[in-house]
């Protein structure tokens, strides 16, 4: 295969485009920390701020991954330019794994992500039944 220097610089915008979305989620994530402490008397609070903990491990493992495949392939770059074509291909080749690592760690936070909305909704069902039980 072939490798020019427009091949590492078309992935340039799907990198940005991905930190900038796991910038976001990092964002709102850390808002809902920050709700979730001023009110820490029900149990399945702190069994969201332990989904909390998981899942900004997770963001800042995939934004790391993704910084570094973003610099793997500005290095590819670099290769190509200076004529280092057999190195320019493998260090490609790891800017692509850390991509894929990146993005497996995105699927593995969003299934947290649905894990804590799943906890939420079982305490608003179950607030709801006693309120039901209340009013009977």
């Amino acid at each position: 295969m072939e490798l020019s220097i427009t091949t590492p610089a078309m992935l340039f915008p799907a990198i940005s485009l991905l930190l900038l979305a796991f910038t976001n989620r990092f964002l709102a994530l850390s808002s809902l920390t920050r709700q979730f402490s001023q009110n820490h008397e029900h149990e399945t609070v702190m069994l969201q701020i332990q989904n909390f903990r998981k899942r900004i491990k997770l963001i800042r493992w995939m934004q790391e991954t993704g910084v570094l495949s973003f610099f793997f392939c500005v290095l590819t770059m670099l290769f190509i330019y200076m004529d280092y074509m057999f190195i320019a291909n493998w260090v490609f080749g790891v800017s692509l794994v850390l991509l894929l690592v990146s993005l497996v760690l995105s699927v593995r936070e969003i299934h947290i992500s649905m894990e804590a909305l799943n906890v939420h909704l079982n305490q608003v069902l179950n607030e709801r039944k006693q309120q039901t039980k209340e009013t009977e």
